[in-house]
Order: C-alpha cells, then sequence, then structure tokens
C-alpha cells in the first residue's frame, strides 16, 4: 500500500500521510486516486454525494430544504455557515467546517500514526472510526432547528426594516384592545404608547446622536385581572414577533431546569427562525414575581435572585448566543446568535402579599395622638397596588439592578363585580357568547336574565381570583343543560335564571311552536 490511504463511501478514516495531503484511494475499487479536498468541492459544486442513489432520494425527499433559504451546520461544533464559513460537504450530506477540519488534521498529525500499514490503525488510543451511514444528516433537520440566511445588503437598501406609516397609532391600538378586554384603561393606554414608541425607535436612525432608549415594563396586577390575556390578545392584533415566556421553569445556567437564554429562543422561533425579525420582537415573561429573592435561606437561590442576575443582561441590551429550536445548549442544535438591544421586555407578576408591604409603608406615621392614621384605614381600599413603588417590590425581594432595568412600573385594577358582569357578556369571545354559540349548533338559543348575570358575578367576586372564577361558575350550571337539550329535539329556548344560580328553582325552557 502506497503513502496515499484508502477512502472507502462508508468507513471514512481520518488518517493524514506523510506529505500532510488527505486523499482518496481506490478502497471500494470504483474510484480513482484524487486530492480530497478537490473532490468534496465537485461533490459541494453538484449537490450530490457521489452515490447516484442517495442522488435520487435526496430530490424526492421532501425534509431536504432549498440551500439558497437555509444555512449549512457543521455536525462537530454546531456553528452555521455564517459563523463559521464555507462548509466541506462530504457523504449522507453531513457538513464540517474549515476549522473543525483542520483541528482534525493538526491532531493526527502530532500522533504521528504509521501511514504504511493500516493493520494497526484500529488499536491506537485516542482514535475512533466514524461509520457515515449511522451518523445524523444534518439537511435533514427540521425547519424549527434551522437558521435562515441573511438577506444581501442590496435587497435591505431596496426594502426598508420598517415603515413607521404602517404602525397604528396608540389609539387605534387600544380600540383594539377594548374590544376584547373590558376595564384596564390606564393599562391598555401604557401599553399601546409602549408598542408605538418600541418601532419608532427601531425605525429611526441615530445619525444626529439621538437614540432612543427602550422602556421595559413591569405590570402589577392580582391574579385573574387580564395581565396575560391583554398581552396574548395584542399578540394577536399585531403582525408582531412575540413571545410569552414563563419565569417559573427559570433556574441558574448549570441546574435542572430552563435556562434564561430559553426566553429569546422562544422569541427566535416565533421570528420563524429569522434572526434581524426577531431582534425588533417583544417578550412577554409571565410570573415574574416567582423569581424573588427566598427569604430565609441558606442554600443557593437557583431560581430566584440568580435568575434576576442571569437577566441583568437580557433586559440592557447584549449579544448572546441561542440554541435554535431547543430550550438548552447541551442539545445537539446550531447556536445564534441575537441582540436584544432592540427587544422590548414585557414583565408581569400578580405579587401576592404586596399589598401587606404597600400597608406597612402607608401606615409609618404613629397611632397615637391628634393626627394620628388608623392601622385599618386603607384595608377596603381595593385597589391599593395603584400605590405601589419601586421600593415596595424591592422590598418584596426584586434585586434593585433588576427594578432599574424597568422603568414603567403600573399596577391594574381588581375587577369590580360591575366588570365582571361586562366580563360576561360584552367582549367579542364572551363566556356567554360562547355558550350560546354552542346551543346554537343545536338549534336551541340560549339567554341569561340580568340578574342571573349578576348573581354569577357576586358569587366569582366571593372566590377572590378574578376573572377565572367566571368560567368554573358557568361551566357548574351550564352542565346539566348541555347534556339533557341534545335529547329532546322540541326544545327550542333555554333562559337562564337568578333563581337557577342561586339554586332555589330552574332554568326556563321553551318548547319549540
Amino acid at each position: 500500500m502506497s503513502d496515499k490511504e484508502r477512502f472507502d463511501d462508508t468507513d471514512f478514516r481520518e488518517v493524514v500521510p506523510e506529505d500532510g495531503k488527505l486523499t482518496a484511494g481506490q478502497g471500494s475499487g470504483k474510484d480513482s486516486e484524487e486530492d480530497y479536498t478537490s473532490k468534496e468541492n465537485i461533490r459541494a459544486s453538484d449537490g450530490s454525494s457521489g452515490d447516484p442513489e442517495s442522488g435520487k432520494a435526496a430530490e424526492g425527499e421532501e425534509g431536504h430544504q432549498d440551500d439558497n433559504e437555509y444555512e449549512d451546520i457543521c455536525y462537530i461544533c454546531h456553528r452555521p455557515e455564517s459563523k463559521a464559513g464555507a462548509m466541506i460537504k462530504i457523504s449522507n450530506g453531513i457538513c464540517i467546517c474549515s476549522d473543525c477540519m483542520q483541528k482534525t488534521f493538526d491532531s493526527m498529525n502530532h500522533m504521528g500514526f504509521p501511514t504504511g500499514d493500516m493493520s494497526s490503525f484500529g488499536n491506537m488510543p485516542n482514535i475512533s472510526m466514524i461509520n457515515l451511514s449511522d451518523l445524523q444528516n444534518m439537511n435533514m433537520l427540521p425547519k424549527s432547528q434551522k437558521l435562515k440566511k441573511k438577506k444581501a445588503k442590496e435587497e435591505k437598501k431596496e426594502k426598508p426594516k420598517l415603515d413607521i406609516k404602517s404602525i397604528p397609532a396608540p389609539h387605534k391600538i387600544k380600540a383594539s384592545l377594548d374590544e376584547y378586554v373590558v376595564g384596564q384603561e390606564y393599562a391598555k393606554k401604557v401599553m399601546a404608547v409602549a408598542v408605538y414608541n418600541h418601532y419608532k425607535r427601531v425605525a429611526c436612525d441615530t445619525q444626529d446622536g439621538v437614540e432612543i432608549e427602550k422602556s421595559n415594563m413591569l405590570m402589577v396586577g392580582p391574579t385573574g385581572s387580564g395581565k396575560t390575556y391583554m398581552v396574548r390578545t395584542l399578540a394577536r392584533l399585531l403582525d408582531v414577533p412575540l413571545a410569552i415566556a414563563d419565569a417559573t421553569s427559570l433556574t441558574e445556567a448549570g441546574y435542572i431546569g430552563d435556562d434564561i437564554e430559553s426566553v429569546v429562543s422562544k422569541l427566535l422561533a416565533a421570528a420563524d427562525n429569522d434572526v434581524e425579525r426577531a431582534e425588533h420582537g417583544i417578550i412577554f415573561i409571565d410570573e415574574i414575581d416567582k423569581i424573588a429573592k427566598k427569604k430565609n435561606t441558606n442554600q443557593r437561590d437557583v431560581s430566584g435572585e440568580s435568575v434576576q442576575q442571569g437577566m441583568l443582561k437580557l433586559l440592557e441590551g447584549a449579544e448572546i448566543e441561542v440554541p435554535v429550536g431547543a430550550n438548552s445548549k447541551n442539545a445537539m442544535v446550531p447556536l445564534a446568535t441575537v441582540n436584544t438591544q432592540n427587544i422590548l421586555f414585557i414583565c408581569g407578576g400578580a405579587f401576592p402579599d404586596l399589598e401587606v408591604i404597600i400597608k406597612e409603608r402607608l401606615n409609618k406615621k404613629s397611632s397615637m395622638g391628634f393626627h394620628a392614621d388608623l392601622k385599618d384605614k386603607y384595608d377596603k381600599e381595593e385597589n391599593i397596588m395603584h400605590r405601589v413603588e419601586v421600593e415596595d417590590i424591592r422590598k418584596y425581594g426584586m434585586i434593585p439592578e433588576f427594578l432599574g432595568r424597568l422603568p414603567i412600573v403600573f399596577a391594574l385594577d381588581a375587577l369590580s363585580e360591575d366588570m365582571l358582569v361586562r366580563i360576561l357578556t360584552e367582549p367579542k369571545n364572551a363566556i356567554v357568547k360562547q355558550y350560546q354559540k354552542l346551543l346554537a349548533m343545536d338549534e336551541v338559543k340560549l339567554s341569561f336574565e340580568e340578574e342571573a348575570l349578576r348573581a354569577i358575578a357576586k358569587r366569582a367576586k366571593e372566590k377572590d381570583v378574578g376573572a377565572r372564577a367566571l368560567r368554573s361558575i358557568i361551566e357548574e350550571f351550564m352542565l346539566d343543560i348541555m347534556y339533557e337539550i341534545p335529547k329532546d329535539d322540541n326544545i327550542g329556548a333555554v333562559s337562564i335564571t337568578k333563581e337557577y344560580i342561586e339554586k332555589t328553582g330552574g332554568p326556563l325552557i321553551r318548547m319549540r311552536g
């Protein structure tokens, strides 16, 4: 056997001869000896793997994507083509970047293994045989784990990133929210202005030296007041890459749970793995109060204060590497670099027992003397959350550095009985309208008396869980009706009465004709 080693299509042996050039021999009796690099350049140019059958199969596979749309990923370091440079393609559609290939060559050169006798190659330490047929085809990755190629500079000049005239004005955004969300006038106004200013900030230039800073927001409100619902509605109304993440599963890097960068990974998935579009998106982090500092603990707070410290760079703006299509960097997926400088962050949380901290601050005056304040002065104030200050949230367990990156702090109103009645009937997808549509499919008309709606709202208010109680109460009373009506085709209309809600009577049922 000569200095040039054999290359078989099924067994790839990483071998370098003394002259430093990796060559291909006649291992299968079909290929002629030629330079390995030139051979792979030919394969990369025609897009084939050298096997006519595999080429035909690749043409018929729907999983193969157009090379012009998605980037090639290095099988070893999982870097995309935009970061690692041009890829070297080998059998089965596997791509390896030049850096990883060179490191492999260097490591084998330093080993100094023999080039003439291949019998001792399999017994050498730290050298293993790689079977190309067993490797995963990187071209067959799902779309969720592929990065889209960036557009050419010429296309960017022709089409601007964002047209300010196409951005809806704050009053139009609020009017759209009014169709689905009852009350919360101040909160809807703040969110509408923030979204409008955010996209003006993205579209403006900084040639005059004036750079507009982003205004991250912190929403405080009792449970069931509509924090998450408002953001979901906003995402539905606007053509905006928006991701809704949950802070309860976040932990410090290296511990079991989601990494902090996973919230940006969700935004990248919402933007169809388009990094440039994701960098202009909005991230809503729900249950932010669950990462408050744990009190009376002697152990490392991996899901509390450590998460807040890790989120500082996200909120302020930094270039971070996020996994594409996965929550963990340890997964065998490529990494993308996302700049969070232009991403708007909205944080929301119920902050239970924050009212106690607010009352303690308001009752600092002495409870004795002529000008004393009564200790129960603020006990009956329903919307005491509107008096919240940054100091109260810091005392709750949020670190000052975290709060400093959320300049806009506002509270939502607690739902009153009147608001609960309106929630039942006014929004486009109100609960009453949903049940009326269900019974309309059975050609039955459903109606609720005004006093019955009041009784439902009163019971929901007593449960103290906000608008979530409305659904459970109506489900309880509609169960028998939804079960019995399909039995009798003669039923034409059903009316829910106050007596039925208070369990002192039944619903009014009218027959057809």
